[in-house]
């Protein structure tokens, strides 16, 4: 977990709740201070490395760094070789750890697994939106075409999959997306289980960040490194670029209207 000053402190205290209320209970958590913290989230952070002992590291930036320096300094600093990324504002189900080392453990070749995921916007035990991803190695590099095929809060990684293919980069707003494009440019495979394992926070600010001329300009970017290592041709270099034009540059409202109800399914009431 990487933590950065502007989190909200009941946020990180749910977050961390989901991981060591897990019924496969981690034997390490890394969290990683992107630069000093506010008092109240110091206090999050001293409550449970004094409450349970032995079980969390804390590596300390002076200063901001950003989430790509922040994971690659947290990743060097893990000692298991399957490393499980989670965010500090989203929601871990109780069975998740279980669930993905279960399968890792039946699929050793595996050295990326995410799962799907569902999306609230205020309570995090009631979900509104869930998003399906491609399941198979197959699926996936033909998806990472276009889109991010894996969630980055959801995914379990291998520890030496990631160092050989370089580890994570700071390309702002790609970190993740740009570190599975190169592991799996080498050859590693990848999966997301057909399960929901995470509650994600997805609420009107999510959508906001992900519009406006910075991110589409970093979004094209990142299209011409895809094109400049051959991980997609000009017609997908094409297309995306039409596509993110117009979702990044078009009013916040409409934007989430695309997100919500076009890219993700609804959650029925029962």
């Amino acid at each position: 977990m990487s933590v950065y000053k502007n989190e909200k402190p009941e946020y990180l205290k749910q977050a961390i709740e989901s991981i060591v209320n897990q019924t496969l209970m981690p034997n390490e958590i890394v969290i990683v201070k992107d630069g000093l913290l506010t008092d109240e989230l110091n206090q999050v952070v001293k409550y449970y490395k004094d409450n349970y002992k032995n079980l969390f590291r804390i590596i300390d930036f002076s200063e901001n760094r950003g989430l790509g320096l922040a994971l690659r300094e947290g990743v060097m600093a893990c000692y298991n070789e399957y490393i499980a990324r989670m965010d500090t504002d989203d929601i871990a189900l109780p069975d998740r750890f279980e669930k993905q080392l279960n399968y890792l453990v039946m699929h050793p070749e595996i050295a990326i697994l995410g799962s799907w995921v569902r999306e609230f916007s205020n309570n995090p035990y009631k979900p509104d939106t869930e998003t399906k991803l491609p399941c198979t190695n197959e699926e996936i590099l033909i998806y990472a075409k276009k889109r991010n095929p894996f969630r980055h809060m959801s995914v379990v990684l291998q520890k030496s999959a990631v160092i050989q293919s370089g580890n994570y980069r700071d390309f702002l707003w790609f970190e993740d997306y740009d570190l599975w494009v190169r592991m799996l440019s080498k050859g590693y495979e990848g999966a997301n289980l057909p399960l929901y394992l995470m509650n994600v926070r997805a609420g009107n600010d999510m959508f906001k960040r992900r519009g406006g001329w910075k991110y589409l300009k970093q979004d094209i970017n990142f299209q011409r490194y895809l094109l400049k290592i051959s991980f997609i041709n000009l017609y997908y270099f094409i297309f995306n670029i039409l596509v993110r034009v117009v979702i990044r540059m078009v009013p916040n409202y409409i934007r989430l209207v695309f997100y919500r109800y076009a890219l993700r399914d609804r959650i029925k009431e029962s």
